[in-house]
């Protein structure tokens, strides 16, 4: 793994993973999969260290997932190697690691003042974990709102006005009107990203990760027997399984949406 985390001119303007060297078998020999981790974190100081923000913690340990999912498969071939998985798969398990950032023993562990060495005082850490889904009314409608744009420029026939559909699905879907004489969509990046008409994964594999999730709930964040069942069931295979059969595989059931509606 080799990972960039702070800011320099011309650098990547983002987060992001990047597999370097896709985990496979070449003539029999196994070949170790290579994983690059970029961010843009609050810069250290000369008398004061790099101090993350929570929404950096978040980041973190979302493109980690990402990491994660690259480094554990154990595929013989690599066209199905990490996360070469079905596009409205592939935020699964960048999404689920975000879960452990908002649980309460879990930011004691993260948590110190760098001269004290205290942690987080238990009063901000239920605070934090309390706030986690404040407005997220208008996050999800954001959410819907790019991914029915997305979806929707990819579908029609002839040429596409994008800034007209852009500003209609704004004010229908998101109910928030755009600027008016913009374009939103030129500073949509990931249509030319790889994530063309696939934005609609990013909440579709959210609900995925609040089931999966939910296991983690009822039999400890830190369990270690349930983290190795799901490395094995579902960081390993990559796209070598259905993403509905690993689901099924690390569940014993069919996915559902209950654990992600009852979050909100």
């Amino acid at each position: 793994m080799k990972v960039s985390f702070n800011m320099t001119d011309g650098k990547y303007g983002h987060a992001a993973e990047f597999g370097l060297s896709k985990g496979c078998l070449i003539g029999g020999v196994r070949q170790y999969p290579v994983a690059a981790m970029v961010a843009n974190f609050t810069k250290p100081l000369p008398d004061k260290p790099a101090l993350l923000k929570h929404d950096e913690v978040v980041t973190y340990f979302h493109e980690f997932g990402h990491v994660m999912h690259e480094l554990m498969t154990t595929c013989n071939f690599s066209l199905f190697s990490g996360t070469n998985v079905e596009g409205d798969f592939v935020e699964t398990p960048s999404q689920m690691l975000e879960n452990w950032c908002y649980e309460e023993d879990v930011l004691k562990l993260l948590s110190k003042h760098y001269t004290s060495g205290e942690p987080l005082p238990v009063t901000l850490r239920n605070q934090l974990i309390a706030a986690r889904f404040a407005d997220s009314g208008l996050l999800y409608k954001r959410q819907l709102f790019f991914g029915q744009f997305d979806m929707t420029i990819h579908t029609i026939q002839g040429k596409v006005d994008t800034g007209k559909i852009w500003h209609e699905l704004r004010r229908s879907v998101a109910g928030i009107p755009a600027p008016e004489g913009t374009n939103g969509s030129s500073s949509f990046g990931h249509l030319t990203g790889g994530y063309s008409a696939g934005y609609y994964g990013y909440l579709w594999s959210e609900v995925f990760s609040a089931d999966l999730f939910e296991e983690f709930k009822k039999g400890g964040v830190l369990n270690k027997e349930l983290g190795l069942k799901y490395r094995k069931t579902i960081l390993a295979p990559g796209g070598s399984k259905d993403a509905q059969t690993m689901l099924e595989d690390f569940l014993g059931r069919k996915p559902s949406q209950d654990a992600f509606l009852a979050q909100l």
